[in-house]
């Protein structure tokens, strides 16, 4: 082949190359990071069927593990707080270098979410609070559910019995909506444990909160601090959407739904 055959295959091959990657890239411009942030007792796992859906969309999907839960349950004890779950969100951020993240919080994540949200609003594109806590500055868990929030450790017990700091899960499986006997008991092997000191501590947040962040809810039960939780968050201006009728644990029960719904808030 000649010099200048060469010169114009090799401008070619360029060409059709720089071509072939403009619908990808333009793709990468629109994708989104995930990343659901499970609730008490639960693991990484719960996400598992959620995940592949989101995925087919073009998008990253996250599913962080909480300390002490989870696979990550031998890092269990009782100093182990709400700062503590914040950080290991956080830092999951940090490390991967995560922008345009939509940050998912189911439950008790809600607290988590907010949480992260105040310390890296840069790298968020929205949250969404699944049947989940909404936490005002300030304020604990327990605050929302002060006749179902484990007590503080008593602070005459140096160091305080296992029972007072290691909270038990207060639902099994199928109270958390999931009937199928099979999917219950693989769940129900999982869950775990969790500190008490994740469910009194305080969240402070700063001045502005929530730093012009985009926030949605979406309700799955009846359950009275998450309808208290909605409607508070739709007079500060959130978007609020049901999902009924599926349990607490949506994102087992009917994670195609979630699907076309997290996708349809997230792009609103």
């Amino acid at each position: 082949m000649s010099a200048t055959r060469r010169q114009v295959f090799s401008r070619g091959l360029a060409l059709g190359t720089a071509a072939a990657t403009l619908p990808a890239a333009a793709a990468s411009a629109r994708r989104l990071h995930w990343v659901l942030v499970h609730g008490a007792w639960h693991g990484g796992w719960c996400w598992r069927k959620l995940v592949p859906l989101l995925e087919a969309q073009g998008h990253r999907v996250w599913t962080p593990t909480l300390t002490g839960l989870g696979e990550r349950a031998h890092l269990l004890s009782a100093d182990v707080d709400l700062q503590t779950h914040v950080l290991d969100v956080s830092a999951l951020l940090e490390m991967e270098d995560l922008n345009n993240v939509v940050l998912v919080g189911h439950s008790y994540a809600g607290m988590v979410i907010t949480g992260v949200a105040d310390r890296l609003p840069e790298r968020l594109m929205g949250l969404i609070y699944l049947d989940a806590f909404l936490p005002d500055a300030g304020k604990a868990l327990r605050d929302y559910t002060p006749a179902r929030a484990p007590a503080a450790p008593a602070a005459s017990d140096v160091p305080p019995p296992v029972r007072d700091w290691r909270v038990p899960p207060r639902q099994t499986a199928k109270e958390f909506g999931i009937q199928d006997e099979a999917e219950a008991a693989w769940v129900q092997a999982r869950l775990r444990p969790q500190s008490a000191k994740t469910f009194v501590q305080p969240l402070p947040l700063r001045d502005g909160f929530p730093h012009g962040i985009r926030r949605a809810y979406i309700r799955c039960t009846d359950d009275a601090w998450f309808i208290e939780a909605a409607q508070r968050a739709g007079r500060q201006g959130a978007t609020v959407r049901e999902l009924l009728g599926h349990g607490h644990d949506a994102m087992w029960t009917a994670p195609a739904a979630l699907a076309r719904l997290l996708s349809e808030l997230s792009a609103a």
